[in-house]
């Protein structure tokens, strides 16, 4: 095992991972993915409503505690703190797909502004907004949009020299992307269109009757609504799911293996310990410990456990994918990071890049949550829970059986994208609505949704945060052990002018405006915050103890090389190595978008093509010298 060579060896098989171990075995190369958790297949992973239990399911769960502030009386004031272990629950997934496995599936496509801020600030071109939808076209297989509708897009296109299709969906790439269905939302009709009408309302829209054909509704991943001025608009969100299952890497990485005839190979319960480098700083060889549940952060976790270490080399190169908290946490572990806070640890520094673990970022969310007069339709009968031996099974999940039904969805059935203030470029309020009891992540949350079935949360999301301040740091040498991971929320933070606070508040406020066309409608009450919580400096004081995130990325940015934070180039090598690059969501220099995953699956195809590019070269410029 110590002398086992491949040409790839790839660290994660999550959403940056996969897509680039898929696309480089199936370019002829041989690859090895390393996955520190086992491969899942059970209901919670492939039923979408279950995706709350996935997140606490042992079998994948891997749970961090983090602080969202330094100040302990702060922390303490967050209902969700948890205080055996100082700090608020924030799942992560430890499994084949990584955390693709336990997300809401939410698929809305990233900001335009998003690439272009990247190609300005590395220079290059490559990173155009224009030249980053061929990505998205790729990797989508989208389904709802009907064959009637998509012929009647292309000959449109045609006929205006737009191409083949001008919402630049793809329909042959292998990430499947659905909507609800009509039939889900007549169970409910009458207090959908109340919701509807309420966010349309909001933002001065007029849906009129096109409530019954959700293909006329606003589609935010279509090319046009994109790159259109307004981008305030209400819509069905888009999943990844394929005929109501989920869908992700997982199923990339398993057909990958049947398909390249040995070429990629999967190993799981393998967690990298380390990555080795050469006299020339080349990312030469990994180390990984060999067993199930050998990280601290999962719920199997055995403190007595002595794991083998088994070492796999890498002809070519090494690509680091383990996500915002584990890659600057292997890069550490390995020599690379600031060079004082490593010798704390006792490791020898390699490559002195002081950015590391550095500039983390997230989104901050909250909910307002109501009780509604009476229960949802639509969860009627509904347990959500996945069926036991011997016990008869409820009527919703036999209709999931068949493809339909509420367990198809994640629950995020109508969103709402909006400016907190006018003068924004781009909207960076997302709010959704949930038929469910949801205020944040903590311990046993997942549980509250099948205890309720009346009530109706707001999810507010807010996107392009200004606070860069939190980090990731080494809690120890001991790569089993979990870092130390500090958000520093709001006033600890780094944004000086207080518009994330600001514009959370307003998102707060736009909520109750729609609920309160609700109440007129249908009759609810809130409970979350509750109407005792009613002028700004309230809402504001509420919105620091509760907000969290899961969209923890930024820890490894991009820069030039003259930047000193900065750790990787544009083609997601490391900075002062070489045979070393990092593809997840810790790649990017400001968060993206709103649902980062569908960035991460862009920026996997584009690393995957100048990895082939790169190695390609290099093969071509041996062979010249050798003949």
């Amino acid at each position: 095992m110590a002398d086992e060579i491949y040409d790839f060896v790839v660290i994660g098989s999550g959403a940056g991972g996969g897509p680039v171990a898929t696309n480089l075995a199936r370019a002829g190369y041989t690859v090895l993915v390393l996955e520190a958790g086992e491969d899942n297949d059970n209901y919670n992973y492939r039923v979408p409503a279950f995706n709350s239990l996935a997140s606490e399911d042992p079998a994948m769960s891997w749970d961090f505690f983090v602080r969202h502030y330094d100040d302990q009386a702060m922390q303490r004031r967050d209902s969700k703190y948890v205080a055996e272990r100082d700090g608020v629950f924030y799942p992560r997934a430890g499994t084949l797909g990584g955390c693709t496995a336990h997300n809401a599936m939410i698929m809305v496509y990233p900001f335009n502004s998003d690439w272009e801020n990247i190609r300005e600030l590395v220079g290059d071109d490559s990173w155009s907004a224009e030249s980053m939808r061929s990505y998205f076209e790729r990797l989508e297989h989208c389904d709802y949009l009907s064959e009637i509708h998509r012929s009647i897009e292309a000959v449109s296109g045609l006929l205006h020299g737009q191409g083949t299709h001008p919402a630049r969906h793809g329909f042959s790439g292998w990430l499947h992307t659905e909507r609800v269905s009509t039939e889900l939302v007549l169970k409910d009709l009458e207090l959908l269109k109340v919701i509807v009408e309420a966010a349309a309302t909001g933002l001065a829209h007029h849906l009129g009757d096109l409530l019954l054909d959700l293909e006329t509704f606003l589609d935010p991943n279509d090319w046009r609504f994109v790159t259109s001025k307004n981008r305030e608009a209400v819509f069905p969100t888009p999943l990844a799911t394929h005929r109501g299952i989920r869908n992700g890497t997982r199923e990339l990485l398993l057909e990958a293996v049947k398909d390249t005839g040995g070429k990629l190979s999967i190993r799981t319960g393998a967690l990298a310990s380390k990555i080795v480098f050469d006299e020339d700083r080349r990312a030469v060889a990994v180390e990984y410990l060999v067993g199930p549940g050998l990280y601290k952060a999962s719920r199997s976790f055995s403190a007595d456990a002595e794991p083998s270490k088994v070492t796999v080399r890498a002809r070519h190169e090494i690509i680091l994918s383990g996500g915002a908290f584990n890659s600057p946490q292997l890069l550490m572990l390995s020599g690379v990071g600031d060079e004082a806070e490593l010798r704390k640890f006792g490791i020898t520094p390699v490559v002195s890049l002081p950015g590391v673990g550095k500039n983390l970022q997230d989104r901050y969310e909250v909910g307002v949550v109501s009780k509604m007069m009476k229960p949802f339709g639509l969860l009627k009968g509904a347990t959500f829970t996945p069926p036991v031996d011997g016990a008869p099974v409820d009527a919703t999940f036999a209709d999931w059986e068949q493809g339909k039904g509420v367990y198809t969805t994640s629950g995020a059935t109508i969103a709402v994208t909006k400016r907190s203030s006018p003068e924004r470029a781009d909207p960076d309020l997302l709010i959704f609505a949930l038929p469910a009891y949801f205020k944040g992540y903590y311990p046993g949350y997942s549980k509250a949704t099948e205890r309720y079935h009346d009530k109706l949360t707001w999810a507010i999301l807010k996107a392009r945060t200004n606070n860069t301040a939190g980090e990731v740091k080494l809690r120890s040498n001991d790569p089993r052990d979990t870092p130390s991971i500090h958000f520093h929320y709001f006033g600890e933070g780094n944004d000086a002018s207080g518009d994330d606070l600001r514009a959370v508040v307003e998102g707060v406020k736009f909520a109750r405006e729609m609920n309160r066309h609700i109440e007129k409608k249908v009759g609810m009450e809130e409970q979350v915050p509750g109407p005792a919580i009613s002028s700004d400096e309230e809402i504001a004081d509420f919105i620091r103890r509760e907000a969290w995130g899961h969209h923890a990325s930024c820890t490894n940015r991009m820069g030039p090389k003259e930047d000193p934070m900065a750790v990787l180039d544009s083609r997601f090598r490391v900075h002062g190595t070489k045979g070393l690059r990092v593809v997840d969501a810790s790649v990017f220099p400001r968060i993206p978008g709103f649902f980062i995953v569908s960035a991460v699956y862009m920026i996997a195809e584009k690393a995957s093509d100048v990895i082939l590019e790169d190695v390609q070269a290099a093969e071509g410029a041996k062979e010249g010298w050798d003949n």
